[in-house]
């Protein structure tokens, strides 16, 4: 069996500056610099591309005008709407809905991040690029970075059969804090999805958009909700997030409610806490991240269907809850 391709530009290291000073200060940035040139491809391998149109849905990080990045769930009218017709782009039959962040920032050539998360198996996979085609029913993204992720912290979920109940009148909501509301859907989730974007030196630079599983309560918010910190576990040190977070402290948030469908999308300024009594006031932690709040979104019912929970990650039996500083 012929090996996968690797990393293909010579001259350009597979992680921008910001991700290669996120690697040195742990200590990894010369054995990451080894394993980036291997496992991050400019091409999707056939296993990626078979995979993608398994899923009911995909992750998507876009950056606006304004340099705010926003995450956001994008479902389709089932497995299927995602394609691939050749090893270097995915077509996506779906689009954003009114109302969603995402909206407006699909235009052809804009950088966006693309994972795809198998929920049942905890599989995942990452396509980042930027918009090439994009039509009255959906787009195509050209992939200009195709990596694995392992199914760390990942709840296995499986999708309920039947109608999703609707929001029944409600509306949107928006604000420049977490109000009670939002804040009670922060504390009891289990999984959020993070989107960043970074310049780099040319092919390994763009938005990126990666999953952040952990106990309920993993996420901290302060009482007035204009903060939010949650632990950074051990994972594959590539620190892609914190990396993009070092060379711009931007980041978007979807908070997804499996049970009711809704979505809370979170916007703002993010700072990380590298050391120090805060990180070792929550167990299992390497560090911590903190986004200041400056937008809120919440979109009741906003996803088509609902899923149950069936196992929490193995990964987070060596994980605790926040404690008493």
């Amino acid at each position: 069996m012929s090996a996968l391709p690797g990393w293909p530009h010579p001259h350009v290291a597979p992680f921008h500056a910001g991700e290669r000073a996120a690697q040195a200060k742990v200590g990894v940035a010369q054995r990451m610099a080894e394993i980036g040139q291997r496992v991050v491809r400019g091409v999707m391998p056939q296993q990626h591309r078979e995979f993608f149109p398994l899923l009911p849905f995909v992750v998507l990080g876009a950056v606006d005008a304004q340099g705010q990045p926003w995450a956001t769930l994008l479902a389709g009218s089932g497995p299927g709407f995602v394609t691939s017709p050749d090893e270097t782009t995915l077509r996506i039959d779906a689009l954003p809905p009114a109302g969603d962040p995402l909206v407006g920032l699909l235009d052809p050539g804009a950088p966006l991040g693309l994972l795809g998360i198998e929920l049942p198996t905890r599989r995942r996979n990452r396509a980042n690029g930027r918009v090439g085609q994009r039509d009255d029913t959906g787009f195509s993204l050209d992939v200009t970075q195709s990596f694995g992720n392992c199914p760390k912290y990942i709840q296995t979920r499986e999708l309920l059969p039947g109608p999703a109940a609707t929001a029944a009148g409600e509306s949107p909501r928006r604000a420049a804090r977490l109000d009670a509301g939002m804040q009670a859907l922060v504390r009891t989730a289990d999984t959020f999805f993070i989107a960043t974007h970074a310049v780099g030196e040319g092919a390994n630079g763009g938005s990126d958009v990666s999953h952040r599983g952990g106990r309920p309560g993993f996420v901290q918010v302060r009482g007035d909700g204009t903060s939010l910190t949650w632990p950074d576990f051990i994972g594959n040190s590539f620190f892609n997030t914190l990396g993009n977070l070092v060379a711009q402290p931007r980041a978007g948030l979807v908070v997804p409610d499996f049970a009711s469908g809704s979505l809370l999308y979170v916007a703002g300024r993010a700072e990380i806490v590298w050391e120090g009594p805060q990180v070792e006031a929550f167990a299992g932690a390497q560090r911590l991240v903190r986004l200041q709040v400056d937008h809120a979104l919440l979109r009741p019912c906003a996803l088509p269907w609902r899923w149950r929970l069936l196992e929490p990650s193995p990964a987070l039996e060596g994980t605790g809850r926040w404690s008493p500083l």
